[in-house]
């Protein structure tokens, strides 16, 4: 079963499940040919994490997120504002458009990693759907052409950018056919050389020539030293269903088990699903953990992150009684004493039991909104992920790793998997993932339900509440003081797979092109050939 959120990549990872590859080989294609089809949310030269549960058992999470070149300061940039909403904003946009707001990709060696240890396929097959792809063209979604439209004014600022996307200078329309030549001859090159193309080698360089002539301080050296790291899960329980997600510097594992182990003290199948007092309660919880995150949750190898108290039963009931049940509150960080949320995911299982849920990105649509001529390569913008503040947990530092919502979980029943999740929306993933489970557990949803149903979220201001939820309960939940903004969707294009004995079930919802794609039945039984019937033969030279 594979669920990603363009058809053409679900296609790409039942391609090589077909083709005798497992779900890893699947997953490595998957994610490249989202590259080409759904360029505005990942790239190679981004950053991402993937959860992995091998066939035998075993479980690992592999952390390819982008890091802060050497050449970095923590006050490089000049921001404009000490108070939110612009916060994380600087002078220029210098940290969230073109070569200076490029971090150090992860992806590519993070992939092929992936591929080397535990695939069974070599890299040339599973890149050849995206080289397929991108030399031969494809339709134009009316999903990406909205993110076109909607990103036109900095795409015309850059040239390459613009001859593609916004050909004759429109925006191009639904159902246009795009081709990406010199990012196909690209693909072709990681193809013949490997990553290391990229991670030190010619085409490196010329990457590095081009965004330095820009401004940024990426060195070569920055891309020879990257380094994947591969971390233990962090782990929970939520009413006897076991979790297990990504740890720091990713918030969303932790935080989601620690909102649900403030559920597990209210009765949420009592209140109901899409009901003010249950999505009063769901608010309340996404605000202590916002509070957490901002003051603790960052790279692991500069912030001491106090995983253990955070997902613990004690703390969560430490933090439970601050939740008055009739009135919104505000909440600050106990534990101690701006992503973007344009990115993509998917979700891939085997029938040998390998399972992988992965969330890539380059940060914000089309990343930096800058190409590298003649290659095709759009670079992440994942410098506007460090505070620009000096002095915080997540403020810039020279190596330091970019902090991210990314929410991949795997969740067991009975030790065996029970579902395996994941979707794109930056700090609001850990809401929807959080919202997800309860669906299953709580409120006895499909699958298909649990990743449609109407969504909330919040981080301290505006409680953002999908339209979906009926007009009364905006205005109960107004009534309890909450500033209710009514939002199209939280968060993006939901991926899961619910696993029932060895029968799989894909969903994917209406926040993104998503398609779930499985592969049923299976080849001959042993031993079976084809022949002629013997008696039809006798018969017939009889007469």
């Amino acid at each position: 079963m594979a669920v990603t959120n363009h058809p053409l990549a679900s296609a790409a990872a039942a391609e090589m499940l077909a083709a005798g590859g497992n779900a890893i080989d699947a997953t490595v294609a998957a994610l490249f040919t989202l590259t080409v089809v759904e360029p505005m949310m990942v790239g190679f030269f981004g950053g991402g994490v993937a959860l992995i549960r091998l066939a035998d058992g075993r479980q690992v999470v592999l952390d390819g997120l982008s890091t802060a070149p050497a050449a970095a300061r923590p006050d490089m940039y000049r921001p404009v504002a000490d108070t939110w909403p612009d916060y994380m904003e600087t002078e220029g946009r210098a940290n969230k458009r073109g070569a200076t707001s490029v971090a150090v990709p992860g992806t590519l060696k993070a992939w092929c990693e992936a591929l080397a240890r535990h695939g069974t396929l070599p890299l040339e097959a599973v890149l050849e759907p995206a080289i397929r792809h991108a030399s031969r063209g494809f339709r134009v979604t009316a999903y990406l052409a909205a993110c076109i439209a909607e990103t036109a004014p900095d795409l015309a600022l850059d040239p390459g950018m613009a001859a593609m996307f916004l050909p004759g200078g429109a925006p191009l329309p639904e159902g246009s056919w795009l081709t990406m030549p010199d990012y196909a001859e690209t693909l072709r090159r990681i193809a013949d050389e490997g990553p290391d193309a990229v991670y030190g080698g010619a085409l490196g360089a010329r990457i590095v020539e081009h965004l330095r002539a820009q401004g940024s301080c990426i060195a070569l050296a920055d891309l020879a030293a990257y380094r994947t790291e591969t971390r233990r899960p962090v782990r929970g329980t939520y009413r006897g269903v076991e979790l297990i997600g990504p740890p720091p510097p990713c918030s969303g594992g932790v935080h989601v088990i620690q909102m649900l182990n403030l559920m597990e003290g209210f009765d949420l199948r009592a209140s109901g699903f899409g009901r003010a007092e249950t999505l009063h309660l769901v608010l309340e919880a996404l605000k202590i953990a916002a509070a957490d995150r901002r003051a603790a949750t960052a790279d692991p190898a500069f912030v001491d992150v106090l995983v253990e108290r955070l997902v613990s039963k004690g703390y969560a009931a430490l933090r439970r009684p601050e939740i008055d049940p009739a009135r919104s509150g505000d909440f600050v960080s106990r534990v101690l004493t701006n992503e973007s949320a344009n990115t993509t995911h998917v979700t891939i299982a085997d029938r040998h039991g390998n399972i992988v849920t992965s969330t890539q990105t380059i940060n914000s649509l089309f990343g930096a909104r800058i190409m590298v001529p003649g290659t095709g390569i759009i670079p992440n913008n994942y410098m506007y992920l460090f505070d620009p503040h000096p002095g915080h947990a997540l403020s810039l530092q020279p190596g330091k790793r970019i902090t991210s919502g990314i929410s991949a979980m795997i969740g067991y029943r009975e030790g065996a998997p029970w579902f395996a999740v994941g979707l794109p929306g930056a700090h609001r993933i850990p809401a929807a993932v959080f919202q997800f489970v309860m669906n299953l557990v709580d409120h006895g949803m499909s699958v298909q339900e649990a990743v449609e149903a109407p969504r909330v979220f919040t981080h301290g201001p505006d409680a953002e509440v999908e339209r979906g939820v009926p007009q009364a309960v905006h205005d109960a939940l107004a009534a309890r003081g909450h500033p209710v903004t009514p939002v199209d969707h939280v968060a993006g294009g939901m991926g899961a797979i619910l696993f029932e004995g060895r029968r799989m079930t894909g969903a994917s919802c209406w926040r993104a092109d998503g398609v779930p794609m499985g592969l049923g039945g299976g080849l001959a039984r042993r031993g079976t050939s084809f022949w002629p019937d013997p008696r039809r033969g006798q018969a017939t030279k009889g007469m």
